[in-house]
């Protein structure tokens, strides 16, 4: 009788985390108080690669299987067509869904329709699609996309999305179902955000966010155009999508 040898581990790709990744972030935005617009934040750890002990939005980077997920609602055709610029076509669907998975796992709010899921959930969908909604990507507003300057120990791709909190299918103080990935969740009126401890490209994109509420009253919509913060090269370029 021959020795067999025990069954290989499975195997598990190695993701590159110092490699450019695409990332989505969201800002939640509530136009309902007597401060003027509030928007969602937390506080990354301490001991966090990136950004430690920063105020951050809702975010995080793309995974693989993002791009798998159905939708109940499609992107804008123009935030679909400013996400492709100088992009792979079909990141920005994915992007949209990872947004809305990011804001879950990190909040615990809900961005989606009801509907039923044609398959079976990937582990990290389970608890979102027991609520029975599907994600949705039609009330996300591409407003500004920024690449992580090199040198830093992880480097994003990043759009930012704007959404408004009455497109929340959950009750938009309820945190009980986040990780533990940002502490301090609160509403931060747009006006007292700068006081807290940001990171640089948080604080631009809240100018040209407020900016952008402040020339609308009614419902939120893409903007004329989209700023794009460029460090894929040896120099930061300020560029506009559209």
């Amino acid at each position: 009788m021959t020795e067999q040898s025990p069954p290989a581990a499975p195997h598990h790709p190695t993701i590159d985390k110092t490699a450019l990744r695409h990332a989505a972030t969201v800002l939640v935005v509530r136009r309902d108080g007597t401060q003027g617009p509030a928007v969602l934040m937390g506080m990354r750890g301490a001991g966090a690669a990136f950004m430690p002990s920063k105020y951050v939005f809702p975010g995080g980077a793309l995974d693989a299987g993002d791009s798998a997920i159905a939708q109940a609602t499609p992107l804008s055709a123009t935030c679909a067509r400013r996400l492709a610029f100088e992009a792979p076509v079909d990141v920005g669907p994915a992007l949209a869904t990872a947004a809305v998975r990011e804001l879950w796992e990190e909040t615990g709010l809900l961005l989606g329709a009801p509907g039923a899921w044609p398959d079976t959930p990937p582990a990290d969908w389970t608890g979102f699609a027991e609520t029975g909604h599907l994600p949705a990507a039609a009330p996300l507003h591409f407003v500004f996309r920024a690449i992580t300057p090199p040198g830093r120990p992880r480097r994003f791709d990043a759009r930012f999305f704007l959404t408004d909190v009455a497109d929340l299918a959950s009750d938009p103080d309820d945190f009980s179902r986040a990780c533990d990935e940002l502490s301090h969740l609160h509403w931060v009126p747009m006006a007292e955000a700068r006081a807290l401890n940001l990171p640089f490209i948080t604080e631009v994109v809240l100018a040209e966010v407020q900016a952008l509420l402040e020339s609308t009253s009614g419902p939120l919509g893409p903007p004329e155009s989209v700023p794009f913060f460029d460090n894929s090269g040896s120099r930061s370029i300020f560029r506009r999508i559209d």
